[in-house]
């Protein structure tokens, strides 16, 4: 794809939606940074659930290592992967607790050293706290980038970097939030909704949906 029509597809995002945000909930640095770890192969919607529980009563690491890990287990229990997230969650906050004064590290080849936090995950975290202009690659991000030929690749390394080269830099702050969305609401996986996507004479996917199609 052109860089003419990446800009354009960009400019149209803001357009749409000038500031959006993670749809995760949370109020403080360490609820997101739990909120993210809880999020893998998970659904925002579900993680929201868990969390607005679980921070009611613990919200910092101190609190959620005295909860323990089976009092942990039940408030995540509806999300998947739950016993290892419950494992590595305990150790992040023991990590916190003795290396950062129970902060969190803004570095991110730190954070991606810390337990259940990858480089999409740091990527979250440094992008939405801290507004970094990094660009995270779920499976939604990797999906529309791939689809739309913005930047293909067969990892999401590459997508990545193809990303970070191929997007404008008044654009990277918010384009792995315009791009989740999007993959959320209307490039969905199994029929993406082409009818009603405002990029839709831009790009560049060869199988597009149809009107009127069931």
């Amino acid at each position: 794809m052109n860089t003419e029509k990446i800009r354009e597809i960009f400019i149209r995002f803001k357009k749409n939606n000038p500031h959006p945000t993670c749809e995760l909930n949370y109020k403080t640095p360490f609820e997101l940074l739990v909120a993210i770890i809880l999020s893998a192969q998970s659904t925002d919607k579900g993680v929201n659930r868990a969390t607005e529980k679980l921070f009611a009563i613990a919200n910092t690491p101190e609190k959620i290592q005295a909860l323990g890990e089976a009092e942990l287990k039940k408030h995540i229990q509806t999300i998947g992967l739950y016993n290892m997230k419950a494992k590595n969650i305990l150790k992040l906050c023991a990590i916190l607790i003795e290396r950062y004064d129970a902060k969190i590290p803004r570095d991110r080849d730190v954070l991606e050293t810390l337990p259940g936090v990858g480089r999409k995950s740091a990527n979250v975290f440094l992008n939405t706290i801290f507004h970094e202009p990094v660009i995270a690659v779920d499976t939604h991000v990797f999906r529309v980038a791939n689809r739309t030929k913005i930047a293909e690749g067969k990892n999401v390394k590459v997508v990545e970097e193809k990303l970070m080269q191929v997007v404008p830099d008044e654009f990277k702050v918010f384009a792995a939030h315009w791009l989740v969305l999007h993959g959320r609401y209307i490039c969905k996986a199994k029929k993406p909704n082409c009818p009603e996507c405002f990029i839709g004479d831009l790009c560049e996917f060869e199988q597009k949906t149809p009107p009127n199609s069931d």
